[in-house]
């Protein structure tokens, strides 16, 4: 695990400092580069002797560490007079000077130094050193100037290897490299014309180099058919001479080049990428399987970040992964990393914009001292495991869950169809059989209606057989108060669809599934109000509980026969919500609570409560007190604004309040969170029989600014993306263990409650092949709520994927629907798995004996549902007792009559 520094931060009279800084680390290698202008002031002898003295005590320290130093003899220091008196690398005689320069560095330090580096990244050196200008010694000299001073560079790189080659390698035993800088590239399409163009663009930047010194001596066939005479010619001899001069392929990548100092011409219309390991395969493929020694590699973090450099962390994560990937799966030689840098430094072409070190160094201060980041303990932690080794808490467990634990699954709204199956037309028709053998309306005559039946509804047996197929014991969905009662009071009532609701909880119960309905769940339009409560102002309006409390109370009368699982209101988002408009919503549900509890809890025997959305967060520094203190903030704003009056103490968490007490001080905002009275905290607090909760991701946050698009000023929290974590489509991360953190932090709020985990899905691509993502995303998460289960001992009681299919929730489905067919899944089947052996069992799990349930008796259920075929059934069997009654009394009449 190495790192890499430079100048700005001092390192010349830091050197305990800096070198403290890599014992702290536990690095095995540093790459450090020699100055040329401080060895050589003139460029040519006399010697510095302060200098020399500098890099032997660096290298002494570094001895008795045991850390390994990689030196660079070339890292853009040019001594001026070489500037001034040859005009830098544009001339030809550099190459012979920076030959001399490198046999006083070798004859000097060669006995302590294993890795050698020639130069740091020739190509900025020439084309932004020679031909844009962009960087010191800012000669615009043009694209042909900017590949005269590569031609120059690479034989003096050439010279350099063979000088070490043949008069210092038989005794110091080292190696000799150059350092390569790339990007990488992929095609805007995939058509065979832009994998060209992508190819083309790493030859022009590193190929440019990598080819002559590791293939042929020579420059890209791409560079030479489209530069022809801007681009300067090798003899024979000079190609011979410069083939093969590297003994390993040193390669740095980041944030120097990639997306910086690359002109976009050179990428010629393709789309640059950060992917490591792609670059890795590809110099792998390209350059015959050489070593590869990662010299140089990280991203940056804003100027202004100091200590907690999340951002800076998860790109060194995912870098790291991918060169992981690349030695394990993809056979790249990768033998040695280097993070840059050790220090902030001054980046040569965006000054103290931003910082690139792993210590944070105040620039502003005399002495620069070093203040370790949190990227620091993160990467000795990973330097100190030697990778990613996996977590035990991140293993899969064995076992089942309880007897009589629900496994379902949720619909937004179940499709209403209410187009009967049977032909219900009243009116009598006339058959003309003799002129136009059409049916005639006879008008004003009707015959009797027959009773609607719960079976003329074909839309409700579709939609039960498929429930059926895959095998759960409860199905969530949500009525429509919009539709049920359209003028928001009971004046209006929509009967048939009252009648379809209830009709579709009896089917579910006579196939076994316990219905779990919510009186409202909050959708983009009107918020699924009625439009009079929509128009004047929705939850801002106290005359909204009222009419919620009305409609909650003709629901339970008219569905409470079926239903025994009520939640008041599912996932009320708190994003757009405003403070009144939740207060109003909390008392609402408390109303309705209080309602059922007194009213129909004894005589329907149900349960009630609310469903609250409860993504998990994480501090994204996982060191940082202060990301913790911001990610506790979070859910207290997410989860605890709802939660905490209900399940806690009948009030608003305290963090809240402080909160908004202490940024309305600051007068930037006014935002009022109102108070309960005594007797309003009375009625919320306890207003639930089990907490009900949908989880879908994780999200990581901080304290500090990194990006202004994802900073929430009004919360002070910067969103911070995991890049190596998996995403779905919508960039949804899949973050399992986030639920068993999150049901975790449930009990330890509010206590001991049972809990149904009451939504938890991922959408999909329709190319996902096999459908591997969510097959792994139920897998997973339901196998973190079974640690909660059996390890937290947390009681949880119930599991819900969503979606039950893609035609009432796109890309979430377990169904697919197709030309007006539902197609399942693969992750239906494994999900219908799952819940055959309730859970994992494994060769050790003891079997689980659960009693049948008395209670549902679906005999019992049979005979309530089917009171008119009971009647009958009855009539026939009282008419036949009758009849063979008179039977018999009217043949033993006979009989005595013929005695």
């Amino acid at each position: 695990g190495p790192v890499g520094g430079d100048v700005a931060s001092d390192s010349y009279n830091n050197l305990f400092r800096d070198v403290e800084g890599l014992r702290r680390l536990g690095v095995s290698h540093y790459r450090f580069s020699l100055s040329w202008a401080r060895l050589l002031p003139n460029g040519t002898a006399p010697v510095n002797p302060a200098g020399l003295a500098h890099y032997r005590r660096l290298l002494l320290r570094l001895r008795e560490l045991g850390v390994e130093p990689v030196v660079t003899l070339y890292h853009w220091d040019l001594p001026q007079a070489l500037q001034d008196a040859f005009g830098g690398w544009a001339s030809p005689v550099l190459p012979q000077l920076f030959h001399d320069y490198a046999e006083l560095c070798f004859r000097h330090f060669g006995g302590q130094v294993r890795y050698w580096l020639t130069m740091d990244n020739p190509y900025v050196v020439a084309w932004h050193g020679y031909g844009t200008g962009r960087l010191p010694p800012g000669v615009q000299g043009g694209p042909r100037l900017g590949y005269l001073a590569a031609h120059h560079l690479l034989q003096a790189h050439a010279k350099v290897w063979h000088l070490y080659n043949d008069h210092f390698r038989p005794t110091q035993r080292g190696k000799v490299s150059i350092a390569l800088s790339s990007h990488w590239i992929k095609p805007q399409h995939m058509t065979e014309k832009n994998i060209k163009e992508c190819q083309k663009s790493l030859d022009f930047v590193l190929g440019w180099f990598a080819k002559p010194i590791f293939i042929d001596g020579d420059y890209p066939e791409s560079m030479k058919s489209n530069l022809s005479s801007l681009l300067p010619e090798f003899s024979q001899v000079e190609k011979k001479y410069i083939k093969g001069t590297a003994d390993f392929f040193a390669l740095s990548f980041g944030a120097t080049l990639s997306f910086q100092l690359l002109d976009s011409h050179m990428k010629f219309q393709q789309l640059e990428s950060i992917s490591l390991r792609q670059l890795l395969y590809w110099i792998n493929r390209e350059y015959n399987n050489p070593q590869i020694f990662i010299v140089e590699n990280s991203w940056f973090v804003s100027g202004t970040t100091k200590r907690d450099d999340a951002k800076y962390i998860y790109y060194l994560k995912k870098f790291i992964m991918e060169t992981l990937k690349a030695i394990r799966y993809d056979g790249v030689n990768v033998f040695g990393y280097t993070v840059w840098s050790l220090l902030d430094g001054f980046e040569w072409h965006r000054g103290y914009s931003i910082r690139r070190g792993l210590f944070y160094v105040d620039f502003q201060s005399h002495d620069k001292k070093l203040m370790p980041k949190s990227s620091v303990l993160f990467y000795q932690k990973l330097i100190e495991k030697n990778g990613f080794p996996p977590l035990p808490e991140n293993q899969p467990i064995e076992g089942v869950f309880p007897c009589g634990f629900a496994w379902g699954i949720v619909d937004n709204y179940i499709q209403v169809d209410t187009t009967p199956a049977q032909f219900l037309d009243s009116s009598v028709y006339v058959w003309d059989v003799h002129q136009t053998k059409k049916l005639i309306k006879v008008d004003g005559v009707y015959t009797s209606k027959r009773k609607r039946h719960c079976v003329d509804f074909a839309a409700i047996r579709l939609q039960i057989s498929l429930l059926q197929e895959m095998h759960v014991t409860h199905f969530h969905f949500s009525l429509k108060w919009s539709l049920i009662l359209p003028l928001g009071n009971l004046s209006v009532i929509n009967h048939t669809l009252v009648h379809y609701y209830q009709c579709f909880a009896s089917e579910l119960l006579r196939a076994n599934i316990t219905p779990v309905v919510a009186l409202w769940q909050p959708m983009i339009e009107n918020q699924e109000l009625p439009v009079s409560l929509a128009k004047y102002g929705a939850w801002e309006n106290p005359e909204t509980v009222q009419a919620f409390v009305e409609y909650a109370r003709f629901c339970f009368t008219s569905l409470g026969d079926h239903v025994k699982f009520w939640i008041t209101m599912n996932e009320p988002s708190v994003k757009n919500l405003t403070y009144t408009a939740g207060h109003n919503l909390l008392k609402a549900h408390a109303k309705v609570w209080h309602l059922y509890d007194k009213e129909f809890r004894r005589s329907q025997k149900g349960k009630i409560s609310i469903a609250l959305q409860a993504d998990w967060v994480e501090p994204a520094c996982p060191f940082s007190r202060n990301d913790q203190e911001v990610a506790d903030r979070i859910l207290e704003f997410d989860i605890g604004w709802l939660a905490e009056p209900i399940f806690g103490n009948g009030d608003y968490p305290d963090v809240m309040r402080a909160w908004l007490r202490r940024i309305n001080s600051v007068d930037l905002y006014n935002f009022h969170l109102p108070y309960f009275s005594e007797d309003e905290k009375k009625l919320i607090q306890g207003s639930f029989d089990f907490f009900a909760l949908s989880h879908y991701t994780t999200t990581l946050v901080g304290w500090e600014k990194e990006d202004a698009v994802k900073y929430d000023h009004y919360l002070e929290v910067q969103m911070i993306n995991d890049i190596t974590w998996l995403h779905s489509p919508s960039r949804a991360a899949v973050v399992p263990w986030g639920l068993r953190k999150l049901l975790k932090w449930v009990k330890s709020k509010y206590g001991d409650v049972p809990v149904y985990v009451m939504a938890n899905g991922i959408d999909d691509d329709q190319n996902m092949v096999h459908d591997k993502l969510r097959v792994y995303y139920i897998q997973s998460y339901i196998n973190e709520a079974l640690k909660a289960y059996t390890l937290d001992n947390i009681n949880v009681q119930g599991y819900f994927v969503y979606s039950f299919n893609d035609k009432t929730a796109p890309k979430y489905g377990l169904y697919r629907y197709v030309a007006n067919q539902y197609e399942p899944k693969p992750s239906m089947k494994h999900y219908r798995e799952i819940i055959d052996n309730n859970g994992f069992p494994g060769p050790e799990t003891p079997e689980l004996l659960c009693p049948e349930e008395v209670a549902s008796c679906p005999e019992c259920h049979f005979f309530r549902t089917r009171k008119s075929l009971l009647a009958f059934i009855s009539f026939i069997f009282v008419a036949f007792i009758v009849t063979i009654f008179f039977i018999t009394y009217y043949s033993k009449r006979a009989e005595r009559r013929y005695k």
